[in-house]
């Protein structure tokens, strides 16, 4: 067969089927059939591609050019100009925020050029529908060196002497879990792949089941050899339908091809599985809770000991790792331990996937080596902070983490030092903050959710994040009164010290490390009635400061009930009585004239 003279890798994510790739994918299928290039350029629709602010992205290779945020309308030009004319269309390059450069080549792009891929390995490069595409980029084979060449000791070996530890947040050393589990007495045994994903802000699992589902598949499966498992499930949540679409295809696809059921590739093995989807509790991402869940029950977690290594689902062995951690099996076990030991640092080994969200310029997937730092992956991979703003804080681990601030952004990405500041790494959600953001109000969105999630079973997490989130309501309303601090932290360590699951355990650590890092914005919400980031509408006086207004009319403009009053080359002026303190004055002026 005479091979395609252009391979066009077009984003498939859902980030990007959002921002209309589907009709984009559309519209260049009929171009390139209306100029007769059937047979010369072949479009392969990838998951995600990591860089989802940009989307729809492209990828058009041999020449590695790369294409974003586009348009349908963008589509007739673009294969005239490229694939007939051989001009790439220059303004579709991506554009650095801060020289504005137009950049053509994927690899030269600092998002990109700055990451290490192992997890992400194959992202935007194949068709996740497609398991031939898999195994033409060296799918399988370890699967093959597991069941063939391997016994259960020599895979659980490989695994514990690479220094993989749990990508799900608790960092637990994933060889000595699996030994745990083979060495368990039972015939019966279950393989679990954590896809819950609760942490707002956080898209990792989603986008590696989209973007590269048999990666999961083959870790499972290799898992279930080294524990002696016959039987497994993918817990997933129902809101992840692109997830659950493409990892149903995968499975029935690895059926067919021998890779899941009897006899696995002649081996006398056997190992199946199924997709549990979820309702969408963050609970269910503790392992007991999920653990009950697909067992019928409510998701409530189950004390320990028994740990699921002895007594976990229907009460039988059971190993249970999230989606990154069986992504990076397969590259382990072809590399060999001492290769992935070789990344990252002494104690916290390999690469890490994040979810880089929030006030940053390049939002999206960002895999790194262990041990880099927080300013090299806010700042040189993803590109600073917009609007000219200042840094204030980054949060690690969702609601689950902690809150870290400007002086510590040299601090390396590893299990230990980021315990050390006040975070925990959690499942991979990274979510910056600039100077706009008020801390207070921060931690009361988390402590918001982390209340509506518990799942109401143990009473320091029932209760005790009920009284902390009205002291901060109060704080934020500015009804707070002295000793609300002291309160904070004391509810905080008894509930840390007594909940049941790492949901309630952790579930104060947006409040302590805020109050940690940011103690003068509690008090100056408490005492002055003040609140420094101008984010609380119950603390602001929506006036304007005539000393600091640069009488630029942009708050008039963009006023939604006609409450200030503006003329040219004059003070702007809020009338109190109209306004509804939207704070869309506050958000559109530059100057931060309105106190």
């Amino acid at each position: 067969m005479q091979p395609f003279r252009t391979e066009v890798f077009l984003c498939g994510g859902t980030g990007c089927h959002a921002s209309g790739s589907r009709e984009v994918k559309k519209v260049l299928l009929q171009e390139i059939a209306r100029h007769g290039l059937e047979k010369e350029i072949r479009v392969t629709e990838t998951g995600c591609n990591g860089f989802c602010a940009q989307g729809p992205v492209m990828v058009v290779q041999p020449e590695g050019i790369f294409y974003q945020k586009l348009k349908v309308d963008d589509i007739p030009l673009l294969v005239e100009e490229h694939f007939l004319n051989k001009r790439p269309v220059e303004k579709l390059f991506y554009e650095e925020p801060t020289s504005r450069e137009r950049i053509p080549r994927m690899n030269d792009i600092p998002f990109y050029a700055r990451q290490t891929l192992i997890v992400l390995r194959n992202r935007g490069a194949l068709d996740p529908e497609n398991i031939e595409d898999y195994v033409a980029h060296g799918g399988y084979v370890a699967l093959r060196k597991a069941l063939l060449e391997m016994t259960s000791e020599a895979i659980i070996a490989e695994v514990k002497q690479s220094g993989l530890r749990g990508r799900g947040g608790a960092g637990f050393p994933t060889g000595l879990k699996w030994e745990f589990a083979c060495k368990a007495t039972g015939e019966t045994k279950y393989v679990l792949c954590n896809a819950d994903e609760g942490d707002p802000g956080a898209f990792m699992d989603r986008s590696i089941l989209e973007a590269d589902p048999h990666a999961v598949l083959e870790g499972m499966i290799i898992a279930a050899k080294a524990v002696g498992a016959r039987s497994g499930y993918i817990y997933c949540r129902a809101e992840y339908p692109l997830a659950l679409h493409r990892m149903e295809i995968a499975i029935e696809q690895a059926r067919r091809h021998g890779f899941l059921g009897e006899n696995i590739l002649g081996s006398g093995f056997g190992f199946d599985l199924e997709i549990y989807q979820g309702a969408g509790a963050f609970v269910c991402g503790e392992e007991t809770a999920l653990m009950n869940s697909i067992e019928g029950r409510r998701g409530m977690p189950r004390p320990r000991p028994p740990f699921p290594a002895q007594q976990g689902l229907w009460k039988k062995p059971t190993v249970l790792n999230n989606v990154e951690t069986y992504a990076n099996i397969a590259q382990i076990i072809n590399n060999g331990a001492a290769w992935y030991a070789g990344i990252g640092t002494e104690s916290s080994k390999g690469t890490k996937v994040f979810a880089l969200t929030g006030d940053v310029n390049n939002i999206g997937l960002v895999e790194v080596p262990m041990g880099t730092t927080l300013r090299t992956i806010i700042f040189d991979i993803g590109g600073g902070i917009p609007r000219k703003r200042k840094f204030k804080a980054v949060q690690l681990g969702g609601p689950s983490g902690g809150c870290i601030p400007e002086e510590l952004l040299d601090v390396s990405v590893d299990f230990e030092s980021i315990a050390k500041v006040g975070a925990i790494m959690g499942s991979g959600g990274m979510i910056v903050m600039d100077d706009q953001t008020c801390m207070v109000d921060m931690a009361r969105f988390f402590m918001d959710f982390i209340q509506d999630e518990s799942c109401g079973k143990c009473t320091p997490c029932r209760e005790g994040t009920k009284r902390m989130l009205e002291i901060l309501e109060r704080i934020t309303q500015g009804k707070g009164e002295p000793g609300d601090i002291e309160s904070l932290e004391s509810l905080s360590r008894t509930i840390k010290d007594s909940a049941l699951c790492g949901l309630g355990q952790t579930g104060p650590n947006p409040v302590l490390s805020t109050l940690r890092y940011f103690r003068d914005e509690y008090e100056a919400h408490i005492y002055e009635k003040r609140c420094p980031a101008k984010r609380c509408p119950a603390l602001m006086k929506f006036e304007v400061n005539p000393d600091a207004c640069i009488k630029c009319g942009l708050c008039f403009r963009n006023c939604p009930v006609q409450a200030i009053t503006w003329k040219k080359k004059e003070t702007a002026f809020i009338h109190k009585d109209k306004c509804i303190k939207c704070m869309t004055c506050i958000t559109h002026c530059p100057a931060d004239a309105i106190d």
